[in-house]
């Protein structure tokens, strides 16, 4: 593929991207052309469908929560520092995070479009599993002692990682991404028995 056509593909994941967020998860192909400055033809050159477009847009997001949270600690040997920097990125940045406001779009319409319940269970299963690994490593190397089992814990993590990413993005007045943060390495820190330093995770 062309460098040219990349840059248009990639252009149009954002305006679908966006024009989720602002339409919801029911948006039409005129919305996403027009939030891209083109035709409804242009677009269906590049995908066959809205549909498809979406599709992909939405995976382009999904992979922050995994792909690039496995990058971000791909070269950390402490189980400590794997497992706070891991909590922190899983968070909206801030509640303007549009990834995540269409995340909450997507789950929000799952009952209707099976393809984003599948979409969105699979990234919840696969984020469970990232946890799973570093909680058994720290375990196995005598640096954390479980609570539970590692699923137990890492379900617990992700869904209120789930929870405070939407109270943030709701504009709750209080809860900011350093006080979710914090909120959720209080969880981890019963789950392991290990302190956890926020400010690695905050770094």
């Amino acid at each position: 593929m062309s460098n040219g056509r990349q840059q248009r593909r990639e252009k149009l994941l954002k305006a679908a991207q966006r024009a989720v967020v602002i339409h919801g998860a029911d948006v039409r192909l005129k919305d996403v052309a027009d939030m891209a400055g083109l035709t409804s033809g242009a677009i269906l050159y590049h995908f066959p469908d809205v549909q498809s477009l979406l599709v992909e847009a939405n995976r382009a997001v999904m992979e922050r929560f995994y792909d690039n949270r496995l990058r971000a600690i791909q070269g950390l040997s402490c189980p400590g520092e794997k497992l706070t920097v891991t909590i922190a990125s899983g968070l909206p940045r801030d509640s303007d995070d549009e990834d995540v406001k269409l995340l909450c779009a997507l789950g929000g319409a799952a009952s209707r479009y099976p393809v984003y319940a599948a979409m969105l269970t699979a990234l919840y299963d696969r984020q469970v599993a990232m946890y799973q690994i570093i909680l058994e490593a720290g375990a196995a190397s005598g640096v954390f002692t479980l609570s539970q089992l590692s699923e137990t814990i890492g379900r617990n993590i992700v869904a209120l990682e789930d929870a405070y990413g939407y109270r943030m993005v709701a504009r709750h007045a209080t809860i900011g991404h350093e006080v979710a943060t914090e909120l959720i390495l209080d969880y981890a820190r019963l789950a392991t028995s290990h302190p956890l330093d926020k400010l690695v995770a905050l770094a």
